[in-house]
């Protein structure tokens, strides 16, 4: 049997939806505005893509936003400084640097400097304790993704045996939380795991954020279980064109496992869709309002 794709595009465009109907409900009812600004350091082209993307789709939900491009020989001081005054601005609920940042500035210093509240991205040192101590945090987007990803197959995750591979802050770490979270039993795997295929035929959801190509392979994998690939890699062609791929053979494992998600058309689809959420929530609480029912 062929495993059910996951299809990202469309969870996502629901989730933008439903985020959409509580901006307006939002406003209607406190009048208020929920506001994202997003700061891009440099003109890496990927970076301006994901930064068009994420200015394109606040817009569409309703929300303001702001847009603040900095040169890549910006100093670090003038990088805090807006940061300050963006902590301060009550149109904005929630701020996202662009990463990676130019190897001039300190990546953690700036991070640091965001307030906790408005740490849309879920990466500072407060929202990430909070998380890991079981208490509410703004969690960083893609594990967030993963997680709703993994809702649309099973309605509860309580007691699955649950994999991740890859340790990262911004994915691994963050991720095993939050199916802590949800009463799953985790497993906690990296590329330097002593008999991982042997670790991830016990999982019943098996989650490969580890950036390398294809290296989960099919029979790894638990029959049915669910996979969610997190991996965006470029694979070089004969014709000179790359290709994407992610860290599980999904030819293989398509024949094996329950579900799973495709790359790209996956969690990629995701992560501003969450990015959306956090700001939402961010907003509410900022606000003093009830939780937003998303």
């Amino acid at each position: 049997m062929t495993a059910r794709i996951i299809d990202g595009r469309v969870i996502a465009s629901d989730l933008r939806v439903r985020v959409a109907d509580e901006v307006a409900r939002v406003k209607r009812d406190y009048g208020l505005i929920p506001g994202l600004a997003v700061v891009l350091v440099g003109s890496d082209p990927a970076s301006q893509v994901y930064v068009r993307s994420k200015h394109k789709q606040t817009q569409a939900a309703g929300m303001a936003s702001f847009e603040f491009v900095l040169p890549a020989d910006v100093g670090q001081s003038e990088l805090l400084a807006l940061i300050g005054k963006l902590n301060g601005d009550p149109a904005v609920h929630g701020i996202l640097v662009q990463l990676p940042l130019p190897k001039s500035l300190h990546t953690e210093t700036i991070i640091n400097a965001i307030d906790p509240a408005k740490d849309v991205d879920g990466l500072h040192p407060s929202n990430a304790g909070r998380l890991a101590g079981g208490f509410s945090a703004l969690s960083p987007c893609t594990p967030l993704g993963c997680i709703i990803l993994t809702r649309s197959v099973h309605s509860s995750i309580e007691g699955m045996n649950a994999i991740v591979i890859g340790r990262s802050n911004l994915v691994g770490r963050p991720l095993v939380q939050l199916l802590l979270n949800e009463n799953a039993t985790v497993t906690i795997a990296h590329s330097r795991s002593r008999d991982l295929p042997k670790l991830c035929a016990r999982a019943d959801l098996v989650y490969a954020a580890v950036g390398k190509p294809e290296m989960v392979r099919g029979d790894w994998i638990k029959p049915g279980a669910t996979v969610i690939d997190v991996g965006i890699n470029r694979l070089p062609e004969k014709d000179g064109k790359t290709r994407l791929v992610g860290d599980v053979a999904f030819t293989e494992a398509l024949d094996i496992a329950g579900a799973i998600t495709p790359v790209p058309g996956g969690v990629g689809q995701m992560t501003v869709a969450c990015l959306l959420v956090n700001t939402l929530r961010a907003a509410c609480a900022i606000g003093g309002l009830p939780k937003p029912a998303v």
